[in-house]
Formats: C-alpha cells, structure tokens, sequence
C-alpha cells in the first residue's frame, strides 16, 4: 500500500483528523496538514528530502486542540522526537499515529532519503580555523589538544548572528520560558551575540534532549556545527546516566527528583578537568 492509500486509510478508519506530511508550493516542498474535509488534497501529499519539525507542528496543535488526533510522516529521528515529546507529556502517544518512511541510504529501500544522507562539504578554511563538518565525534577529542579545540569552537561560535533558527526549529525545544531570552542570561538586541555563553546555555539544555536529528545545523546560517557540540553534550548524560534520549519512553534522568544525591558534588577545579576531557 503506497503512502497516499495509507494515510486515506487513517482517515477512512477515522483515527485522525489531520495529517502532516509535505506538499509542494511554488516548487518547494513544504509542511502541510491534510485533513479529511479536503482528501482530494491527497494526491499532492509527498515525501520530502528535505527535513521540518512535524513534531514541532503537532505540539503547537495539541497546546489549542488537547483532543486532537495528528498523523504524520517519520523517520528514525521523528520517532526518537516523538519518544522523547510522549516522555516530557508534551504529547499523548494514544493520539499519535505515524506512517514510517525508510530513511536507510541503500537505493533498494524506497524513500530512501534524507538531508543527512549526504555529507556536508567543508571549506579549506573551515577545516583549518574550524570544525569539520563530517568530524568524527568519537576521535575529536583525541584529534585536537584542549587550546586547539577551544580555539576551534571560538571560531564557531563567533559567527553565531542570533537569529535563533537552532531553537526554533528544534523539536524538543518546548519550554513556556526559554533562558536564551532571559535578559540575565543573554543580553537582548545585541551582536555579536555572547561568545560561548548563548551557546553553551543552549548545549545545556539539550544534555538529556538532544535526539541527534541535526536539524538545528540543517537551519544554521552560519554553518555552526551544532549537532558535534550536542553529541559531546549527551555523551555526558550516557557516561554517567547511561540514557540515550528517545531510545523508547523511560524517564529523562533530569525529570527524576529523588529522596537524595547519588552524584557526589566535586570541587571546581575536577569541574574544569572533567569540561577539558569532553573538549568544552
């Protein structure tokens, strides 16, 4: 059963009321909710190289509609989003249905395709002063010394312009309050923006969240890195917590209050030595 007769299917057995997949719009694929009163719609319904937070778009929907029932169109990594969204309660996974497309990069499978399945071209330049795009996470830090890898992020991070596109883009950025708008924090209408402390704050909030999807390096302007920097982040949290965010829907350690402190708090300076190992 090809993709269009599944998705009829859904509605036909009247499990959904909208479904979010891609349709085209001046010759660009873009999101779109498809929805049973305009079926005839779904003859344009397609699958898109090219990656959006459908996930993003079913929160925004349940925050109005509660009840609402959403299909939508996933990958690997909008499975791992989804996993993690049931995890936080953002959303109701009996009000989820999803239709998996094959993100595998062999030419046998079909649908196969995704941004990611292709690397990333990186400049000489980049590659000397910068990161790599396609740098191996498991050997960055053996690569480079600590003030060759600080330097590197520096690098980085001071072509960051704010716009902001890494947040919001993000499928599990769903905070009522986000820090990065906290005039304490961040200081609002001014660039260059604060060089690391926009983007560390933000690497922390994605220790425990990060599902690796890359979508926030997909929307960066600027060419930032920023799915290496998450990656280290989160191998942080599965060193220590062994937890590997929307790897099925057990508990973020950092939503877990316990009767006591099981980590031991340790001085400044083993602070600093433990920053250096994971090249921060």
């Amino acid at each position: 059963m090809n993709l269009i007769d599944q998705v009829e299917q859904l509605f036909i057995q009247d499990k959904i009321d909208i479904f979010l997949g891609y349709k085209a719009l001046d010759g660009h694929l873009l999101p779109h909710g498809f929805t049973r009163d305009r079926m005839e719609e779904l003859k344009a319904l397609q699958v898109s190289e090219g990656r959006y937070s459908l996930e993003k778009i079913a929160t925004h929907l349940t925050e109005k509609h509660p009840d609402i029932r959403i299909g939508m169109i996933a990958r690997e990594c909008n499975l791992r989003t989804l996993n993690l969204l049931y995890t936080w309660k953002q959303l109701n996974p009996e009000n989820i249905e999803t239709i998996n497309i094959s993100c595998c990069p062999s030419p046998l499978k079909p649908h196969s395709d995704c941004s990611y399945l292709e690397p990333k071209q990186t400049g000489a330049y980049k590659k000397t002063h910068g990161i790599d795009f396609n740098a191996d996470p498991d050997t960055f830090l053996d690569d480079f010394n600590n003030k060759n890898r600080f330097s590197r992020w520096m690098y980085e991070f001071n072509k960051c312009i704010k716009c902001y596109g890494c947040r919001n883009i993000c499928p599990v950025c769903f905070c009522d309050e986000c820090s990065l708008e906290h005039a304490s924090l961040v200081e609002p209408g001014t660039l260059p923006v604060d060089v690391p402390i926009f983007h560390l704050i933000r690497a922390t909030h994605m220790a425990g969240r990060c599902i690796d999807c890359g979508l926030c390096e997909d929307a960066c302007p600027m060419d930032i890195p920023l799915r290496l920097l998450y990656r280290q982040v989160n191998a942080i949290v599965s060193d220590i917590f062994d937890y590997r965010p929307g790897n099925g829907t057990d508990q973020s350690p950092f939503t877990i209050i316990g009767e006591k402190t099981v980590l031991e708090p340790k001085p400044m300076d083993a602070q600093l030595e433990g920053e250096k190992e994971y090249g921060l």
